[in-house]
């Protein structure tokens, strides 16, 4: 347990970001998981408006350090790809 003033502010602080980091990953996994649905049960259409709600939720939790700046864009770039494949 901390001892000193300070550290025991950092451990609240901590306390505090993990559970919105939590929410936050939680928010884009299921973001993340209605676009794969989308794209599973071939409706092109809900997938892309699944897709524009979940692009801007990936780029928060990168920018917030929950995800990689590389790994959301990765992400967005092949869920798009999938989207793509199904109009064809």
């Amino acid at each position: 347990m901390a001892n000193t003033k300070s550290a025991k502010k950092a451990a609240r602080q901590a306390l505090r970001k993990t559970e919105v980091n939590k929410a936050r990953r939680s928010r884009t996994r299921t973001s993340i998981r209605k676009v794969e649905e989308a794209i599973a049960s071939g409706n092109a259409e809900a997938a892309a408006t699944a897709l524009r709600a979940a692009e801007p939720e990936m780029m928060r939790a990168a920018r917030s350090g929950v995800m990689h700046k590389n790994t959301a864009s990765r992400k967005v770039s092949r869920l798009t790809k999938a989207i793509k494949a199904i109009k064809a």
